[in-house]
């Protein structure tokens, strides 16, 4: 029997990336997945369709969470597919960079919309399905707790991921649900490919001050939340964890 072996879990920002594989992670423990796009329903079913060629059970539903009617309609459908939710991962989110001189009120908001306020609200509608024994985890970033110049807006959200973190772990605490964040570093994922920062002089800077070499694979990433999630990490809310292979600023 697996880790989340009855659990019911949503995955926002699940059709590639981290968030996918951390969908495919939870559905190989028995959980059932919601697979949650923004646009690419493409993306989403192939995520399902290999869910379920490995035995496992998963819908995709589509969702803007930075849309609150969006955020509403996402977890209508997921109660009526499954009847409950026990899993919430926050892992949708932007990354955009702009230097100081850059930066404008559209960039600003364009982020804190996303990464911030779409998870608030999204967390708001999930708790009112989620009972005891349930798990938050929001997917923050190692710039929130590390900022890098030239990415102030963007760090700036993942800082306030942690803060929401350990504010809602204290509000939620006495129904029993936990809530915690995972940071990653730098993560080869497709978005990292499209931005142009793999392989090149940016990924050898970062495996060169990383203690383990290497930057991350979304498996990384999706095992930990696996932990988080199950009851193995019963004790454990609050927390902010950073998974960069050891580096450090």
């Amino acid at each position: 029997m697996g880790k989340l072996t009855g659990k019911v879990a949503v995955v926002t920002g699940a059709s590639k990336g981290i968030g996918a594989s951390i969908a495919e992670h939870f559905a190989a423990e028995g959980a059932s997945v919601v697979v949650n796009y923004a646009s690419s329903q493409e993306a989403a079913d192939g995520v399902v369709r290999q869910i379920v060629s490995q035995g496992g059970t998963a819908v995709a539903i589509q969702a803007d969470v930075s849309k609150p009617r969006d955020i509403e309609r996402l977890f209508a459908e997921t109660k009526k597919a499954y009847g409950k939710l026990d899993i919430l991962v926050n892992n949708a989110g932007l990354y955009e960079f702009k230097p100081i001189g850059t930066v404008t009120a559209e960039h600003f908001h364009k982020l804190f919309d996303l990464n911030v306020l779409g998870l608030i609200l999204t967390t708001q509608e999930a708790v009112k399905l989620i009972g005891e024994g349930g798990s938050v985890i929001n997917i923050g970033s190692i710039v929130g707790p590390m900022p890098i110049g030239g990415a102030a807006v963007y760090s700036a959200t993942k800082a306030a991921v942690d803060a929401v973190t350990i504010a809602f772990s204290k509000e939620l605490g006495p129904r029993k649900i936990r809530v915690n964040s995972l940071n990653p570093g730098m993560v080869e994922t497709e978005g990292v490919h499209a931005a142009g920062l793999s392989g090149g002089d940016f990924q050898k800077q970062i495996e060169a001050t990383t203690p383990l070499g290497r930057i991350a694979q979304p498996e990384d990433i999706a095992r930990t939340a696996v932990f988080f999630a199950s009851d193995d990490a019963g004790w454990v809310t609050g927390q902010a964890l950073i998974l960069a292979g050891g580096a450090r600023q």
